[in-house]
């Protein structure tokens, strides 16, 4: 009587959903294949997109790289290709991250409801202290704008980030209109246009307007100024002759 033997099998290796690793267009990444280990290495989708705005905020698009960022993540590059399909996956999702954080913002945004003008000042307020709290919005908008927005125009959700400022400024200025302080033909857009301009400008060049002002643009009265500066503006454009 022959015994036979029966050969073990060899344990399986753990693999994504699909088997291989593919990007957001479908392609296999380098044939890679994650691992119990390489799952414990990972970090999430949303710690990588966190570390890109910061790596690419720093970089610059050019600069950056996917071993940078995965550094950064505490991740393995295989991971940013799974989920991005590759670095300009990565740097559009990072942009359209950025708008939505900002609009939530806006969205949130709490404003007198019984004097428009108080209003106008507090919206403004919020633009040039988000502009402030929040400076790699600042830098990553340049560097896209630098690109003439090659990036964020691939975006299928570029029409969602419509400023939710837009808006709030709009009730603002029918109140006004209603209570007699304002003129009634001026568009929502245009002043959103004016306080974001006034406000990133300064913002962006505060280094540099530092340098050749000689003044401290960053220092907290230098910004109270600036604040009172662009409310009156932006009321003197608003309000009735």
């Amino acid at each position: 009587m022959k015994h036979v033997v029966r050969k073990s099998k060899k344990p399986r290796t753990k693999k994504p959903p699909g088997g291989q690793l593919k990007g957001v267009n479908g392609r296999k990444n380098h044939n890679a294949v994650l691992t119990t280990t390489d799952k414990n290495l990972s970090t999430t989708k949303e710690n990588i997109l966190n570390a890109a705005t910061l790596i690419f905020s720093k970089y610059g698009y050019e600069g950056a790289s996917v071993q940078k960022i995965s550094k950064a993540a505490k991740s393995v590059d295989r991971m940013i290709y799974y989920y991005f399909g590759n670095k300009e996956g990565l740097f559009i999702q990072v942009i359209e991250s950025i708008y939505a954080k900002m609009n939530q913002a806006e969205s949130a945004i709490k404003f007198n409801a019984f004097d428009p003008e108080i209003a106008l000042s507090e919206v403004i307020g919020f633009v040039i202290n988000y502009y402030r709290e929040n400076p790699e919005f600042i830098t990553l908008l340049n560097t896209e704008n630098l690109m003439q927005g090659s990036h964020i125009s691939k975006s299928p959700l570029t029409y969602q980030y419509s400023s939710p400022a837009i808006n709030v400024i709009k009730k603002i200025l029918i109140q006004g209109v209603k209570s007699g302080k304002f003129r009634n033909n001026v568009k929502a857009m245009d002043v959103y246009l004016l306080i974001v301009s006034t406000s990133y400008f300064y913002v962006s060049n505060r280094f540099t307007l530092t340098a050749f002002l000689g003044k401290d643009m960053q220092s907290k009265s230098a910004v109270r100024h600036w604040h009172r500066f662009v409310t009156d503006v932006v009321l003197r454009t608003v309000q009735v002759d």
